[in-house]
């Protein structure tokens, strides 16, 4: 996974700061697209290293902005500023929204925000891994199911886990989190008084 994220490029995206930094968000936070793309530049506490992520069912939380999509995120926004500065007062180009769209579109409009919708980011996520050698199945909850899973096999608490993801069961983290025999073999053998 972080072969893939570190190696979004112009091959592969059709703006790399913005698609990298995407990555960084679905993998490095474990938010849901959805999620994603209803973020908004004031939802990034910088001071806090946090994310403000309104989840489902009008449930807010906060997830912490690891050091790696902080980065993403800063060269992203730089662009970003560039872009809408670019089409100018024409458009009246003022956007909340964190992710917009490659083209803008939308801008100007009654409402209009250029934000990036759900689907795009799917076409986004499928195009990177296909052409970095993943499976045609990756899509962004694939991201999401890695950082629960990756966080449980690196010792991270089951509870936790849940809170970041912003389960309301555990039994829903226990899903994303399923451990191989393998792995439930090492922790019995580690663990276990009379595995010794």
């Amino acid at each position: 996974m972080n072969r893939v994220v570190d190696s979004v490029g112009e091959d592969a995206a059709t703006w790399p700061a913005r698609d990298r930094a995407i990555l960084e968000m679905l993998y490095g936070c474990g938010i849901r697209n959805a999620e994603l793309t209803g973020l908004n530049l004031d939802d990034i506490h910088w001071a806090n290293e946090a994310v403000l992520v309104r989840g489902k069912g009008q449930k807010q939380r906060y997830v912490p902005l690891g050091d790696a999509a902080a980065q993403a995120l800063r060269a992203y926004l730089g662009e970003r500023s560039a872009r809408l500065a670019a089409v100018g007062k024409a458009k009246q180009a003022a956007t909340p929204a964190l992710f917009v769209n490659f083209q803008l579109r939308g801008l100007g409009k009654v409402g209009g925000q250029a934000r990036l919708t759900t689907r795009s980011v799917g076409r986004i996520v499928k195009r990177i891994a296909v052409l970095r050698g993943l499976s045609a199945d990756v899509h962004p909850h694939t991201l999401r199911h890695a950082f629960g899973t990756h966080l449980l096999e690196e010792g991270a608490d089951l509870r936790a886990i849940q809170e970041l993801l912003g389960h309301e069961r555990l039994s829903t983290t226990q899903r994303y989190t399923q451990l191989t025999t393998a792995q439930l073999t090492q922790v019995y053998d580690r663990t276990h008084p009379r595995a010794r």
